[in-house]
């Protein structure tokens, strides 16, 4: 290659090189975002869950004391 043609391989290379760096930035970043979420998205549900069984056995107890 002439010395031309090689600067601007190199120069090609480069940019993209950065871009490949950014993308790669962005998609770790991504990762780590819906990773949260969906962590926080699990505890919700577990919460849910707790509440939901707190209400069923509160509801049972008032079911068993209306009977007497």
């Amino acid at each position: 290659m002439s010395n031309p043609d090689c600067k601007a391989s190199k120069d090609m290379t480069e940019v993209m090189e950065t871009t490949m760096q950014r993308l790669q930035g962005r998609f770790q970043t991504m990762s780590e975002q819906l990773e949260s979420k969906l962590d926080q998205m699990g505890n919700r549900i577990d919460d849910l869950e707790k509440n939901v069984t707190e209400l069923m056995t509160q509801a049972g107890m008032e079911e068993q004391d209306m009977s007497k």
